[in-house]
């Protein structure tokens, strides 16, 4: 690895979130979304020097999201900005339904990331990187961005780590599983949720999930149960690894969180079971504020909480 880069690396899309302040009245409160971003900010909360592999536009909330990962201490020298196109965003709003979303992100420019725009050097000094559904479901050319990014960095000895993150407005099923089973076999460590994963499969059996997502070439998967914790599965032991209880008052991106801390945890040395302890009691800590930025604990949170 060259001085000063990254061990872990994601690619994907983030957008700054509208969120409604009152049910009915037309006031927001400003924040940020997108699953690999949060899951940038938690390995790097971690002490895992981390880095974003993306574009945003020439505007407003473009410069709030590298404002944002400059804070963090994510590099974001592998950021682009693309004049000719907008950074995304969404508004959350609140009715008798529950949270509604609405996305305004087509032609972002994340979405149009494409191979020609990869950082080849940063991308082959990488130990890990992290990319999700959503990264290859935003377009074709973020898709074939991502599949060559997995290439070049299973080329250069790095691993892949994948979150299925199914999001179905984005792509229909049939796609999601042709596109999806293609990323497993190059993936190293799998973060699926159960609600994803069980739609992709089809199955409704906590081994019989971790068989066939093993059988297609993780070598590690951590099942994400919510508050009952993770089951953490390698080619020769399985476990359930508990949550841990606390008075959760808000769940975004909470898997997000589990899944920065248990990258950056294998980075740090830690078998997958510890690891999957440490980001159960991170991704706890998260759900005790809202949002998905602000709550995500920094290390020594984490390490007070896992001996209290």
């Amino acid at each position: 690895m060259s001085a000063g880069a990254p061990h872990v690396l994601a690619f994907g899309e983030a957008m700054v979130e509208f969120n409604q302040a009152s049910k009915g009245k037309p006031e927001y409160l400003q924040g940020f979304g997108g699953d690999t971003s949060n899951f940038c900010i938690a390995a790097a909360r971690q002490g895992v020097s981390t880095g974003f592999v993306s574009a945003v536009g020439d505007d407003q909330f473009g410069r709030l999201l590298l404002d944002l990962w400059t804070r963090e201490g994510v590099d974001t020298s592998n950021v682009r900005i693309n004049a000719n196109a907008p950074t995304g965003v969404y508004f959350v709003s609140h009715g008798p339904d529950g949270h509604a979303f609405d996305y305004l992100r087509a032609g972002s420019a994340a979405s149009r990331y494409a191979p020609r725009d990869l950082p080849l050097d940063a991308l082959a000094a990488a130990r890990v990187l992290h990319l999700s559904g959503i990264s290859v479901a935003i377009s074709t050319s973020a898709c074939d961005a991502a599949f060559a990014a997995i290439d070049h960095v299973r080329a250069n000895g790095g691993k892949i780590s994948f979150d299925t993150n199914l999001r179905l407005k984005l792509w229909p099923l049939s796609r999601a599983r042709a596109v999806m089973g293609e990323v497993l076999r190059a993936t190293d460590i799998c973060l699926p949720s159960w609600d994803d994963v069980a739609v992709l499969t089809g199955l409704d059996d906590r081994d019989a999930i971790v068989d066939w997502l093993l059988a297609r070439g993780p070598q590690v998967v951590a099942l994400k149960l919510g508050k009952e914790g993770a089951y953490v599965a390698t080619q020769r032991e399985r476990r359930v690894v508990p949550g841990r209880v606390v008075a959760a008052v808000d769940a975004t991106g909470a898997g997000d969180c589990f899944g920065g801390a248990f990258v950056a945890r294998l980075v740090l040395g830690d078998d997958p079971f510890v690891a999957a302890r440490y980001a159960n009691a991170a991704a706890a800590l998260s759900t005790q504020g809202y949002g998905a930025v602000a709550p995500i604990p920094r290390r020594e949170a984490v390490e007070r909480a896992l001996v209290t």
